[in-house]
């Protein structure tokens, strides 16, 4: 077997182990009662500022969920990788993310590496070494310009967010947001 088809292979393989421990991707959109409550609890803060809701997305949430995993499992965010980094270690790019952000592409193109979606995604990410409660990474994000830009649709971020994904895992938090609406496929007749 030559080593292309070898990796190839292999990243299929790691993929569907990813999904299984997390579910179908299908099934993303089923968050745990901690992620629904970062879910509601950013669209209430939203509202407050006049925001309208973001619908939920399931590919979004997906590439959340998973990329909360690889944070624990296989520690991409190390040394001058930051918690937008990826590893090595699934059936996606590895990225090492500086805050000089010189792969930014590598990180928004997750979601249509891992999903049907169309369009880029946009992290938000916190941790904490105690675990994180929603309350505990929405009032991260709010102190953060940056967080809070992304999050209330300001600064670089003025588009309209038509998308969210939402994922929580031991002290990780990460929430995607997207432009471009969630595609469902139609079932063949």
């Amino acid at each position: 077997m030559n080593e292309q088809l070898k990796s190839s292979v292999m990243k299929k393989a790691l993929l569907i182990i990813l999904i299984a421990m997390i579910g179908k991707a299908s099934d993303a959109q089923t968050l745990s009662a901690s992620e629904q409550e970062l879910y509601d609890i950013i669209m209430k803060y939203r509202k407050s500022r006049k925001l309208p809701t973001i619908p939920l997305s399931e590919s979004l949430t997906y590439v959340a969920q998973v990329h909360a995993r690889d944070l624990v499992e296989n520690s991409p965010a190390h040394g001058e990788c930051n918690l937008h980094s990826w590893s090595d270690k699934g059936p996606w790019s590895e990225c090492c993310y500086t805050d000089d952000h010189a792969n930014v592409e590598f990180v928004w193109s997750k979601p249509s590496e891992l999903t049907t979606y169309s369009g880029y995604g946009y992290e938000i990410a916190a941790w904490s070494s105690n675990g994180i409660s929603p309350e505990q990474a929405l009032e991260m994000w709010k102190s953060s310009s940056g967080h809070h830009a992304c999050m209330m649709n300001s600064g670089i971020w003025k588009q309209p967010w038509n998308a969210i994904g939402i994922g929580i895992y031991e002290g990780y938090a990460l929430v995607w947001f997207g432009h471009e609406e969630e595609v469902k496929s139609k079932p063949k007749k």
